[in-house]
């Protein structure tokens, strides 16, 4: 047992050392793309700032730790979370996870942030052709994890991501990998996660082609069909570690979170996150993160949630907010799960 764990401890460390060699700087911001797998989900976690990295359980650990799809103690769980995101975006959010016997647990995921209407422009019409169009970007996960030992789980996720703009489409194929280890020492657990691995990405479509008659062809020649292409971009993937810290348990209980991000294309940050729990029923949370970046939105996340027992389960309410610096209105995270 011993010698399992040593190993899992020297791996942990060597891909923390890598995460940091991979790490982004102000010169490479704005240089990948597919920006919204970043944007946070999970009201619960929304509110502590997504820094519960070592502790996230269920169907809601799918995003940031996969691992934490075993950290739960229910065979079942659906959540459903909703924000009406800044610029008057939409983000909806599912997630199911399922106990496969002694095999693990086999989670879905999808996250779509619709754009909104927005009026067609061209060259020729810079004031609108009358059209309206709305760019939707989709990210559609299948996650696995178990439980190697009674501390330590591992999970990862395959993910699909689509973004489309009129006839204009790019997709592709990430991978998520999580660990998370119960230390047994006053109760602090800890995690990594690596997120958005995968090979670069490109547009294409009909809107990328065009009927052209090139000055060397016959006057009288139909027009030729003709493609552009656009330059590859490289997913933001990032690599996290972090811990949680029960610092009082029972009728009363707080728990302490705590991250650090290395970001491949923006500056690394830390987060931090408290929650406050009375008799598992209620609770009151606060995270921040903090980010080098002086022209970062996001400032202080906040929220509280309920969970009532049923016949065979319970539901979770959540609700989070996000204080955004400037230009916009704070964003506003609604949840609701199901737990059997």
């Amino acid at each position: 047992m011993n010698a399992r764990l040593g190993k899992v401890v020297l791996a942990v460390a060597v891909v923390f050392h890598a995460g940091i060699a991979w790490a982004g700087t102000e010169e490479r911001m704005g240089t990948g793309g597919a920006s919204e797998m970043r944007i946070p989900v999970g009201a619960r976690s929304v509110a502590l700032a997504w820094s519960n990295l070592g502790s996230v359980g269920g169907a809601e650990a799918m995003f940031n730790n996969p691992a934490g799809l075993a950290a739960t103690e229910h065979s079942t769980e659906v959540m459903f979370s909703y924000a009406r995101y800044i610029a008057d975006m939409n983000l909806n959010y599912i997630a199911i996870s399922q106990k496969i016997g002694t095999l693990g647990y086999l989670g879905f995921s999808a996250k779509v942030l619709s754009i909104g209407d927005i009026i067609r422009t061209t060259e020729t019409a810079p004031d609108g052709t009358g059209d309206v169009f709305s760019p939707t970007f989709a990210t559609i996960g299948v996650s696995y994890a178990k439980s190697l030992t009674d501390r330590v789980n591992f999970g990862g996720t395959l993910a699909y991501t689509s973004e489309t703009v009129l006839q204009t489409k790019s997709s592709g194929l990430s991978f998520d990998f999580g660990f998370q280890y119960d230390t047994d020492f006053h109760g602090i657990k800890i995690g990594a996660a690596m997120k958005n691995f995968g090979a670069s990405q490109d547009f294409g479509g009909e809107d990328f082609e065009s009927n052209q008659l090139f000055p060397e062809d016959d006057p009288q020649a139909a027009n030729r069909t003709v493609a552009l292409t656009s330059a590859a971009y490289e997913l933001p993937s990032n690599f996290a570690g972090g811990a949680s810290w029960p610092v009082m348990q029972g009728l009363h209980t707080l728990m302490i979170h705590g991250i650090y991000q290395s970001n491949s294309y923006g500056v690394d940050e830390a987060r931090l996150g408290g929650e406050y729990d009375w008799k598992k029923m209620f609770a009151v949370r606060l995270g921040y993160r903090y980010s080098s970046d002086d022209d970062d939105l996001w400032g202080v996340t906040y929220g509280f949630g309920a969970q009532v027992p049923f016949s065979g389960g319970r539901m979770r309410i959540d609700y989070a907010g996000q204080m955004v610096d400037n230009f916009f209105d704070d964003v506003h995270h609604i949840g609701l799960g199901f737990e059997f």
